[in-house]
């Protein structure tokens, strides 16, 4: 008898860190999934230092067994390029005025990269963008950085 797919469940989940409690109990306590078993194998997973800690998008696919299978994305281009430009986790950005004439920038304005590190980023994320090769990668990335106010310098 042929297993069939009940659901899929998207989460972003804490790499080697991740528990049992909301969102990931809830999400896949509704369908039946082994909460412990799934928590266990993605940890082990995602243990290694690059991945550690970091917020890790996770596509969980439910059979009607109640087994379960999950693919791990890379991390989110924001994420990688906060830490490429090394901008604290939860770091408050002072209010300023903007004139109404002025564009309207990001919010982590006096920070940099240079494009060997958004270049870098683009390698990572390359197999989760719609990008043709690694300049048309590094493209998106840039522009990502550019609309939270970061400064590509070549």
């Amino acid at each position: 008898m042929a297993k069939t797919v009940t659901a899929q469940v998207k989460l972003q989940c804490p790499g080697g860190t991740a528990t049992p409690a909301p969102p990931v109990g809830p999400a896949l306590g509704a369908h039946g999934v082994n909460i412990g078993q799934f928590v266990k194998q993605f940890n082990d997973k995602t243990a290694g230092p690059d991945t550690k800690g970091l917020m890790l998008p996770v596509i969980i696919t439910v059979y009607s067994d109640r087994s379960f299978e999950f693919k791990i994305k890379s991390p989110p281009a924001a994420v990688l390029i906060k830490l490429a430009a090394k901008i604290p986790a939860g770091k408050k950005q002072g209010k300023e005025v903007i004139p109404a004439t002025a564009k309207k920038q990001g919010k982590y304005t006096n920070h940099t990269l240079t494009q060997a590190q958004v270049a870098e980023i683009a390698k990572k994320k390359l197999n989760d963008l719609n990008a043709r090769d690694v300049d048309h990668a590094a493209r998106i990335i840039a522009g990502t950085a550019r609309s939270m106010g970061i400064t590509v310098t070549a």
